[in-house]
Order: C-alpha cells, then structure tokens, then sequence
C-alpha cells in the first residue's frame, strides 16, 4: 500500500472565546514556543498559531468549548525536570506517568484544560 503521508504540519487545540492571552502565555511565555502569524483569511476568527519545531500548534476559538481531556498533543522536550519545575511554579498541574521504553514523561493541562503530555528521550 503507497503511504501518502509525509509527516504532521501541525496540531490543532480548541480554547474558548477570547483566551488568546491565556494561550500566549502558556504556549509562548512558559512553553517558550514563538508565535507565528495566522493568515490574513483566518485573522477574524480569533485564536493564535505558534511554532514547535518544524511544525505548528493552533488554538482555535471554539464557542461552546469543552476541554479534550483523553487526546492530547505529546511534545518532545529536552530537561523535562526543568520544565516540570516551571510548570509546578506558575500553577500547572502535573501528573506523573511512568516511562515509556526509554522515554519520560508526564502530563499537563493548558488554561483550557487540554491535555498535554511532554515526553523526553533518555
């Protein structure tokens, strides 16, 4: 069977109506990932893109929002425990989960209460 798939651009997070501040600080303050510009066609339906690598995240505005709560991005990391501490810092619950053939991680939610795991390589 021919795969035509090449590879993931980008991951797409649902937030409710006007919590773009609330995702710049978590994705771009605390996560450290850069905000990219949406396209002048998508601009008027709120949310804000940023870079991850050499993919993307996009929260999305979603009225009547309701937090994903078992799907959920997994990001690669490096200094897993420095990002757990600032997390823990700025009020981010963390939860434990064990390895993963040769992998550490744990979970997260953002403001909206997706979940997100961050995983890093042993």
């Amino acid at each position: 069977m021919r795969s035509f798939l090449l590879g993931i651009d980008h991951v797409q997070l649902a937030a409710p109506p006007q919590s773009e501040e609330k995702a710049r600080h978590f994705y771009g303050n605390l996560l450290g990932m850069e905000e990219i510009p949406k396209p002048s066609n998508l601009q008027g339906r709120g949310g804000c893109w940023f870079r991850c690598g050499s993919q993307e995240v996009h929260v999305g505005i979603q009225e009547n929002f309701m937090p994903a709560q078992k799907a959920h991005p997994g990001f690669t990391v490096r200094a897993l425990d420095e990002l757990r501490a600032r997390l823990q810092e700025a009020g981010c619950p963390v939860k434990e989960e064990p390895p993963i053939e040769g992998r550490s991680r744990f979970f997260t939610e953002d403001p909206f209460g997706n979940r997100i795991e961050f995983l890093e390589f042993d």
